[in-house]
């Protein structure tokens, strides 16, 4: 017989992950999404109907660094954020198994497809889905709190948890990722978003000194979220 979700459960991993350093957690129904999933084979995906989404939040003087391309101190920042929701993920996928669910954890930065930018799951779908904020113009998750100046990664998992309501909202009136985007890849309606233009520009910042990955942070600089949109 399925066990009903819980919110025991929930406030558990909650702890495990504040305590390890996160900024954000929710918890997402991933029925919708599973065919958005690029996992094989596809029945490891039969059982996990949870989405664990968390978030840690990117270093704001850090930002402040990067002008008109990533600087090697973000480049450095980027890597350690990603690292410590990997970890994070970890002990999560390592406490459920402890008490007899599954978990899947998804890395922080992998990258399936280099032409569309595709994950194997896409965190920012899951966190949508898990409350932690809405899709913005720029294709990032838009926290209400923290803007787009968030890391995210995603456990899968069978583990029974309460489930978060997705969080509604829209950039509204504000424009600050389109003024600052230097290729003009980002436009007022989301869907129309350059990813070509985006990746290209991403591809030219890899090659530079101490750089060496797709990263830019102009984008995430200017997004730093507004209480107004909760």
């Amino acid at each position: 017989m399925e066990k009903e979700p819980s919110l025991d459960n929930y406030k558990r991993l909650k702890s495990i992950a504040e305590a390890s350093g996160a900024s954000l957690f929710g918890v997402a129904d991933i029925a919708s999404i599973k065919d958005r999933c690029y996992i094989e084979p596809k029945f490891i995906l039969d059982d996990l109907k949870y989405g664990v989404s968390i978030g840690v939040r990117l270093s704001g003087k850090v930002l402040e660094t990067v002008v008109n391309e990533p600087t090697k101190i973000y480049a450095f920042h980027y890597k350690r954020v990603n690292s410590l929701l990997d970890e994070i993920a970890l002990k999560i996928s390592t406490f459920i198994q402890s008490n007899g669910s599954s978990a899947l954890p998804i890395p922080a930065s992998q990258i399936e497809d280099w032409e569309d930018q595709r994950g194997a799951v896409s965190h920012k779908l899951v966190a949508h889905l898990a409350g932690l904020g809405f899709i913005g113009r720029s294709g990032l998750l838009v926290s209400p709190k923290f803007g787009s100046q968030v890391r995210y990664a995603t456990i899968l998992t069978d583990f029974p948890l309460k489930i978060d309501k997705p969080k509604a909202g829209t950039c509204g009136s504000c424009y600050e990722c389109m003024k600052v985007c230097p290729v003009g890849a980002i436009k007022e309606d989301a869907n129309e978003l350059d990813l070509k233009a985006c990746r290209e520009l991403l591809k030219g910042f890899s090659k530079r000194s101490g750089i060496g990955h797709l990263i830019c942070g102009i984008c995430v600089k200017a997004c730093k979220g507004s209480l107004k949109n909760i």
